[in-house]
């Protein structure tokens, strides 16, 4: 019997996923294009957004972007973008504000929950940025939460309020989606959807 042949011969033990830590993520993959989050130390690598879901994401940073900047409130960016949640808990949200008093959580990545995230909902991760982003923001403390949902063309803004989440508004193309954090923001649903 060859080496080879014996090799091939030895059972197979399944090794237990490695768990990471951010800093060991950024050292393993120190600049991805690709979405890559951290759960619990797990990687979660997703394929690139689709052409719509990237459409969508501009047409609500350029409104958000424009309006913030105007009064000067803080930064606004889009994904790909760390935001440390802990060690373990690395999100890449699609579009993240944070306020001009914490602008200090801004380094090579968002170090601490932005003050308001939005997820376009992606297909296939439907569960994922409906419930466990939710249920993820809402533990850490982010003060809104915007969720667009392309098929169904809604848009639904939570606010924190004594550390759960509730919903401010579920609004369509055709109604305007305003903030509680940013008084005075309205952003039209078709400027979101048909970039209007």
């Amino acid at each position: 019997m060859n080496e080879s042949h014996a090799i091939l011969e030895r059972p197979v033990i399944p090794q237990p996923q490695r768990l990471y830590t951010y800093d060991e993520m950024l050292a393993e993959f120190p600049e991805s294009n690709l979405p890559c989050e951290l759960w619990d130390g797990e990687i979660i690598m997703s394929a690139a957004p689709s052409f719509d879901h990237q459409k969508i994401v501009g047409s609500f940073y350029r409104k958000l972007f424009a309006w913030v900047s105007e009064r000067k409130l803080g930064e606004v960016v889009t994904a790909p973008i760390d935001m440390v949640l802990s060690p373990h808990r690395v999100m890449q949200p699609d579009v993240a504000f944070i306020a001009k008093d914490r602008l200090a959580i801004i380094g090579r990545a968002i170090n601490g929950p932005a003050d308001l995230v939005l997820e376009v909902i992606s297909l296939g991760r439907r569960n994922r940025d409906r419930i466990e982003k939710r249920d993820l923001y809402e533990q850490y403390g982010v003060k809104e939460y915007w969720i667009i949902d392309p098929e169904a063309q809604t848009v639904e803004v939570l606010s924190l309020e004594s550390g759960r989440y509730r919903l401010l508004m579920r609004c369509g193309a055709d109604q305007a989606a305003s903030s509680r954090l940013l008084p005075g923001l309205e952003i039209p649903g078709n400027a979101i959807f048909y970039g209007a």
